[in-house]
């Protein structure tokens, strides 16, 4: 099954490998600009046979940033290097998304940052202001917009990342979001914040839609799996096509790993939703990754490190599966 197309609403995946999306840091600047090595870093996958390449989380305000030398698209002005990736990676006949991000309280950028509540990640860590309604309806608006810029620039999917501790995760769990208001107090209210930045996103955005999400904050008093079911049936509602199921980093908790230690999650997503998932988390193996997918415990695998190691990692999978990949004509000889 790893080696079988996927549809999505107006595109075919020609297999089911996802490259994950990583932050790369790589900006030679602040612009957030794409600059050569995104030029040579993506593309390398499409040439080695992922069937999709999310580009790193790619933050939709300046202040939004986790670090100073994160990509952007907060302004029209990225559109060009976005679209030139696209471009660069679609003549590898591989297909291309991005991750929409704010970091909230996990930025690291000069200036004041913002969350739900004004409760800092750590001891380390600045605290931010808890956002006014007006700042919470302009980062919405910010998301529409990053997604207007992201069909512009050419992708075929956008990922909303609402996952390890960033803004939209924030909202998400109990233990950042101490609101009383429209946005925090309850389950309900919790999610009005995603839920208006899906509508957003819609609003600009007719492709392949996935959220990420963490679906466990390893806390007691934290988000649950089984939290998160009823959310990610709230999200397949409003049309969303897949969850991509990660875990953790909201607060300094950390998780005990182990290979595949995050399928179980995407699997219950996926059985007690009813909605399409993606699995990622130590995945690293041809055969493993071929077991979650022939058991239904995820539609797509999502590499992350695995990718960063091997850029052909499709190859070496499919000659352990008995697959015959067709290579790039230009390595004919060697594949």
């Amino acid at each position: 099954m790893l080696f079988t197309s996927y549809p999505l609403r107006n595109l075919t995946l020609k297999n089911r490998i996802v490259m994950s999306p990583m932050c790369m840091y790589a900006c030679a600047d602040e612009s957030g600009r794409v600059n050569d090595w995104h030029r040579i870093h993506y593309p390398s996958r499409a040439v080695g046979q992922v069937g999709l390449i999310i580009v790193e989380a790619t933050a939709v305000t300046a202040q939004g940033r986790i670090s100073a030398n994160d990509l952007g698209i907060w302004s029209d002005e990225h559109v060009a290097g976005l679209r030139e990736l696209t471009a660069l990676v679609h003549g590898q006949g591989t297909h291309i998304g991005i991750q929409i991000a704010h970091a909230g309280r996990k930025a690291t950028v000069d200036g004041p940052i913002v969350a739900p509540s004004a409760i800092a990640f750590d001891e380390k860590s600045r605290t931010p202001e808890a956002m006014t309604l007006e700042q919470i309806e302009e980062t919405i608006a910010a998301f529409g917009a990053a997604a207007r810029r992201a069909k512009e620039a050419g992708f075929d999917v956008v990922e909303i990342h609402a996952a390890h501790g960033y803004l939209i995760n924030e909202f998400l769990s109990p233990l950042t979001n101490k609101r009383d208001d429209a946005y925090g107090g309850d389950r309900a209210r919790n999610f009005r914040f995603l839920s208006e930045v899906v509508r957003a996103v819609q609003a600009e955005w007719d492709g392949p839609l996935f959220v990420r999400i963490s679906a466990s904050d390893y806390h007691p008093e934290g988000m649950t799996p089984s939290d998160y079911v009823e959310y990610a049936r709230l999200l397949k509602e409003q049309g969303v096509d897949l969850i991509d199921v990660s875990s953790g980093a909201l607060v300094p908790v950390p998780p005990k790993v182990y290979p595949g230690y995050q399928v179980p999650f995407s699997e219950q997503l996926r059985r007690e939703a009813g909605i399409a998932t993606g699995a990622v988390g130590l995945i690293t193996e041809a055969e493993q990754a071929e077991e979650i997918l022939q058991s239904g415990r995820a539609d797509l695998i999502f590499l992350g490190r695995a990718l960063l190691r091997d850029p052909y990692w499709p190859r070496t999978a499919a000659k352990r599966l008995g697959v015959q990949l067709e290579p790039p004509k230009s390595y004919t000889r060697a594949w």
